[in-house]
């Protein structure tokens, strides 16, 4: 099912437009630009450790998480890996290869700020957006088209295993497990990504084959992807800064007898 829709507004007129289409559901549209994730977190301050014609491999600042891509093996896709520390247990997620960038985003762009205060709630995204949810050997929430779902199994007290994926009509597509300790606002954060209506944006051949799946042809201007990458970049920079900002004013020394500035005006 397609459709035709022009954008204009945006760069010079004299740049060739290029056919791009939106695809919806967001979960039957393909793995994506695998990019939409890794220069955001080189934004953010992650350490790129791939090597040339290897995986791509990123380290948080801290060093407490990795970011691995490799479509070299089979099946191949994304692995998070959170090693232990004092107040976390050591966790681990995989997210196939078919899985939209954009929804392997909403974990990995969570990875790079803090976490909030508010008690996580992964059915609450899914059910907003007309998911249903049933309680039987596990509880399942699946898509109001039927094609992808989001399951909880808890095989024994502490292993609570969260488990997703996504189907067309020539199968599965991709799957998604998350283990037991993962924290929960990661989890969160993937099924607020998933559960997203917004279409995301395909390139002309990259649209995968299916009839699940609705298009709207679209004409993009060069500079008009450029911006939108560069505004996504931009955002990350500024989050970091202001992370990084508040940091060092928090490790400032405080109190009365604390001199962090020396105050024009006379001595006595």
């Amino acid at each position: 099912m397609k459709k035709n829709q022009q954008w204009s507004g945006w760069g010079p007129t004299s740049q060739q437009p290029q056919q791009h289409y939106l695809v919806e559901p967001r979960h039957l549209a393909g793995g994506g630009d695998v990019r939409y994730v890794t220069e955001f977190l080189r934004a953010s301050g992650w350490k790129d450790k791939s090597k040339n014609g290897g995986p791509a491999v990123f380290d948080s600042p801290d060093k407490s998480v990795r970011i691995g891509y490799d479509p070299y093996i089979q099946p191949g896709g994304w692995t998070i890996s959170g090693r232990q520390t004092a107040t976390q247990e050591a966790w681990h997620a995989t997210l196939g290869r078919q899985v939209p960038v954009e929804i392997v985003a909403g974990v990995t762009d969570a990875l790079t700020r803090p976490k909030t205060a508010h008690a996580p709630n992964v059915w609450e995204p899914l059910q907003e957006q007309g998911w249903d949810t049933e309680r039987g050997q596990h509880f399942t929430a699946r898509s109001p088209d039927g094609d992808a779902f989001v399951r909880f199994h808890q095989s024994a007290p502490g292993q609570a295993h969260w488990w997703a994926g996504a189907r067309n009509e020539h199968g599965r597509v991709w799957e998604a497990v998350f283990t037991p300790t993962t924290p929960m606002h990661l989890v969160q954060a993937f099924s607020t990504a998933l559960a997203d209506p917004q279409p995301v944006m395909r390139p002309l051949g990259h649209v995968p084959p299916s009839q699940r799946i609705r298009t709207t042809s679209v004409s993009v201007l060069p500079s008009q992807l450029s911006a939108w990458q560069q505004a996504r970049i931009t955002a990350a920079r500024a989050t970091t800064w202001a992370s990084n900002a508040f940091a060092t004013n928090k490790a400032r020394p405080q109190g009365p007898g604390a001199r962090p500035y020396a105050k024009a005006g006379r001595t006595r």
